[in-house]
C-alpha cells in the first residue's frame, strides 16, 4: 500500500495534447510525443472524445496493472465528424447507431431533419451518413444530421459508398468542380497547341505505360533511347496535372479535400474528376498528351551521368499491362523488346545499389477478388508480384528521389530556405523494435537490436532467412507495424526504409495531391522564382499533414473493402476446413489468417474445451494449464469455418487441429 502511494507521486499530472485511439470496449490510448509509453483512458473518463481526436489530457495519479491513466480534458480537434450507420426508433426518439464499434454511442437525430420523424419518411433499415452537430456532455447523447442516404443495407453498392463516406469522402464531384473540368476539356485544343508550342518535344522517342490491367488513369510513361555516346536516355514521364489544376479553383480545392484517391475491390474513387483523371491527363496511347518529365542519362549498370526536368510533349506507343510487358520480357521478343529489357537491365541495377546502401525489402502479398454482375465474390486469388512490377517501381523510386536530391541541392547553392514537400520515414521507435524482437524470438528467430536501435541490413537478414516460410507474411507484416508511418512534411529527415536522404512523390499527380504541390514547387525553381516565406511554409504544412491524415484513410477504406469481400466469399463456405497460420493472440482469443484468402478471423477462447488457456511468454503464447498444450504465433492450425459477420466484418473460427504438435 505505501509502495502503491510513494509511486503515484511520481506520475506527471502536467496537461499533454496527443492523438487518442479507442478500441472497441471503449478504452482510450493517447500517444504523447516524447513519452515511450501510452496513456490509457477508461471509458467514463473519455469525456466525448472519439477515435482519432486530438485530445488534451491530465495523467491521473492511480495507475492500473502499472499503466499510467489518465482523463480527457478538452477535445483540440475532431479527427471527423460524418459517420455511417443505420436509424433505429425508440420512444419517438430517431437513434443513430454507428457502424464504427469504436464510437461508443448513439446519437439522437435532430428534428427538423428533412428525413425527421416529423415527416414520418425516416428511412429505417437503411444505411446513412450523419454529421456530428453537437455533443456538449458525455451524460448525454451526441446530436447529429442525415447529410446522405446512401441504400439499403446488404448491398454491394451501399457496402461500397458507405466505406467510403465513413472515412470521410464524397463519393460524387460538387457541380462547379465538373463543370470546371468540362470546361477545360471544351477549350482544351486551343491550350495544348500553345502549350506544345513551349515544351520540349518528346514525339518520335519509343515510349510506353505499363500499369495494371484495369487502369483507367495512366499517371507515368517510359521513354528509352541509345545516345550516340553510347549511354541510355531514360524519360520518367509524368501527367502534367498542374497545367490544367488552376490553383486554388474549385477542382484544386476538391483534389486538396481528398488528398488522393480511392481503390476499392471493384472501383477507384478518383481524386480529379474523369475528364482529366481518364482523359486530358492521362497519358493514353496513340495520343499526344503534355507531361512534366525527368529525364536521365545512365548506365546499365544505373549510374546516373545527368539529369534534365521539365515540361514536355509525349505521344504514348503502347499501353501495357503488367502481364503482358511481362510475357514480352519472358519471350525475349515482341514490340518494344528491346526497349523493355533495357529499362529492366537499368531497374534492377537500380534495385540491387538500394539494398546494398540499405534499403528494406518489403514485398507482401495482396488479394484480388472476381466478382459478379451484384458484387459477390466469385473466387479470391493471390496477386503475383512480377518483374514488370519491380521495373516501374524502381523507375519511379529514381525520378522522386532525384528530383528530391537537385531541389535540396538547388536550395544549397542559392543558400536559400525555399518550401518543398518531402516523404519522410522515420527509423522506428525503440520499444517497438524491442516488441518485435520478442514477438520474433517467440517464433524462432532472431532481429538483433543495441536496445531498440535496428539497421536495415539486419532486416534484410531477417526477409532473406524468412522467405518461403509460413510465417513470412506474418513477419513482414509485424515489421511493417512496428515501423513508423512515411508521412509528408516541409521538414527533411530522409527515408529510413528506402535509405535515401532525400526523397519526394513526384511521379503520380492524378492520384495524390502532395504530386502536384511538387510539381509546381519545381516549376517555380526552374523558373527561378522558388515559393519560400512563413506563408508559403504554414500553408505546405497544413496540407501536408491533411495528405498524410487522408492516405491513412483511403488505406483503411481500401482495407475495408477487401475485408468485406473475404467475408462475404467465406460466408459461401461456413462449415468447411482450412488450413492457417496464427497471427495473434490474446486474453479472448487467437487470430487465425486463413492461407487461400488471406482472411484474419478469431478462434475465442471460451470456445477451447480441452483446457484453461492463459497467456504466456509475454503474450506470445496460450498455454493450458493442465495439459500445458500450447498455441502460439506462427502455428500452423486447422481450423472450421463456424459463422461470418457481414456487417462487422468479422469471421469466427472453431479450432480442430495444431499442425505444429
Amino acid at each position: 500500500m505505501n509502495k502503491n502511494k510513494q509511486h503515484a507521486k511520481h506520475v506527471d499530472t502536467t496537461e499533454m495534447t496527443g492523438m487518442i485511439r479507442i478500441n472497441s470496449r471503449g478504452f482510450g490510448y493517447v500517444d504523447i510525443e516524447g513519452r515511450d509509453e501510452d496513456i490509457e483512458v477508461a471509458p467514463e473518463l473519455l469525456n466525448t472524445a472519439l477515435h482519432r481526436d486530438i485530445v488534451k489530457i491530465v495523467p491521473k495519479p492511480k495507475r492500473r496493472a502499472g499503466r499510467i491513466r489518465g482523463e480527457v480534458l478538452e477535445i483540440v480537434e475532431r479527427a471527423k465528424t460524418r459517420f455511417v450507420g443505420v436509424l433505429e426508433e425508440e420512444q419517438g426518439f430517431v437513434f443513430f447507431k454507428p457502424d464504427d464499434k469504436r464510437c461508443y454511442i448513439d446519437f439522437i437525430i435532430e428534428r427538423g431533419e428533412n428525413l425527421s420523424a416529423q415527416t414520418g419518411d425516416i428511412p429505417y433499415g437503411q444505411k446513412v451518413a450523419v454529421e456530428l452537430t453537437r455533443w456538449s456532455s458525455p451524460k448525454k447523447n451526441p446530436l447529429a444530421k442525415i447529410v446522405e442516404v446512401l441504400g439499403p443495407v446488404g448491398t454491394h453498392e451501399t457496402a461500397m459508398h458507405s466505406i467510403v463516406a465513413e472515412q470521410g469522402f464524397d463519393w460524387n464531384f460538387p457541380h462547379e468542380v465538373e463543370r470546371e473540368a468540362e470546361t477545360i476539356e471544351k477549350n482544351n485544343e486551343e491550350f495544348f497547341n500553345k502549350e506544345v508550342a513551349r515544351r520540349r518535344d518528346f514525339r518520335g522517342i519509343p515510349t510506353f505505360t505499363i500499369d495494371p490491367a484495369d487502369a483507367k488513369d495512366f499517371d507515368d510513361a517510359i521513354s528509352v533511347r541509345t545516345l550516340e555516346n553510347g549511354h541510355i536516355e531514360i524519360g520518367v514521364h509524368i501527367a502534367d496535372v498542374s497545367a490544367y489544376l488552376q490553383t486554388e479553383g474549385p477542382m484544386d480545392k476538391e483534389a486538396q479535400k481528398r488528398g488522393t484517391s480511392i481503390y476499392l475491390v471493384d472501383r477507384t474513387i478518383p481524386m480529379l474528376p474523369e475528364a482529366l483523371s481518364n482523359n486530358l491527363c492521362s497519358l493514353i496511347p496513340h495520343q499526344d498528351r503534355l507531361g512534366f518529365s525527368a529525364v536521365f542519362e545512365m548506365s546499365l549498370e544505373g549510374e546516373v551521368y545527368s539529369h534534365w526536368f521539365g515540361e514536355v510533349v509525349i505521344h504514348s506507343d503502347r499501353r501495357f499491362s503488367y502481364q503482358e510487358a511481362q510475357e514480352i520480357l519472358t519471350a525475349g521478343k515482341g514490340e518494344l523488346f528491346t526497349e523493355l529489357k533495357t529499362a529492366d537491365t537499368i531497374a534492377r541495377a537500380l534495385r540491387e545499389k538500394r539494398f546494398a546502401n540499405g534499403s528494406i525489402g518489403f514485398e507482401t502479398d495482396e488479394i484480388k477478388f472476381e466478382l459478379d454482375e451484384a458484387g459477390r465474390p466469385i473466387s479470391a486469388f493471390r496477386k503475383e508480384r512480377l518483374d514488370t512490377m519491380k521495373m516501374i517501381e524502381d523507375l519511379m523510386l529514381l525520378a522522386n528521389r532525384e528530383v528530391a536530391t537537385w531541389i535540396a541541392n538547388e536550395n544549397e547553392k542559392k543558400q536559400s530556405k525555399g518550401v518543398f514537400v518531402w516523404r519522410v520515414h522515420d527509423s522506428p521507435k525503440a520499444d517497438r523494435i524491442q516488441e518485435l524482437s520478442l514477438f520474433l524470438r517467440a517464433l524462432g528467430y532472431t532481429l538483433p537490436h543495441k536496445d531498440g536501435l535496428v539497421n536495415a541490413q539486419d532486416l534484410n537478414a531477417l526477409f532473406k532467412e524468412i522467405e518461403g516460410t509460413p510465417e513470412q507474411e506474418m513477419i513482414e507484416t509485424a515489421t511493417v507495424r512496428s515501423m513508423a508511418k512515411a508521412i509528408y512534411t516541409t521538414k527533411n529527415i530522409g527515408h529510413f526504409g528506402l535509405a535515401f536522404d532525400y526523397y519526394t512523390h513526384f511521379t503520380s499527380p492524378i492520384r495524390r495531391y502532395p504530386d502536384v504541390m511538387v510539381h509546381r514547387i519545381v516549376k517555380s525553381h526552374l523558373a527561378g522564382k522558388p515559393a519560400h516565406g512563413a506563408q508559403a511554409f504554414a500553408w505546405h504544412d497544413r496540407m501536408c499533414a491533411k495528405s498524410s491524415e487522408r492516405e491513412v484513410a483511403a488505406m483503411e477504406a481500401e482495407r475495408d473493402s477487401i475485408k468485406l469481400k473475404q467475408v462475404e466469399y467465406l460466408e459461401q463456405h461456413i462449415g468447411e476446413e482450412f488450413d492457417g497460420v496464427i497471427t495473434g493472440i490474446n486474453d479472448w482469443g487467437i487470430f487465425v489468417e486463413e492461407h487461400g484468402t488471406m482472411a484474419e478471423g478469431l478462434v475465442r477462447t471460451s470456445s477451447l474445451r480441452d483446457d484453461f488457456y492463459e497467456l504466456a511468454d509475454h503474450g506470445f503464447r496460450l498455454e493450458g494449464t493442465k495439459n500445458k498444450k500450447t498455441l502460439s504465433l506462427g502455428d500452423k492450425v486447422r481450423v472450421k469455418l463456424k459463422s461470418v459477420d457481414i456487417e462487422r466484418k468479422t469471421i469466427d473460427w472453431e479450432l480442430l487441429e495444431n499442425l505444429n504438435h
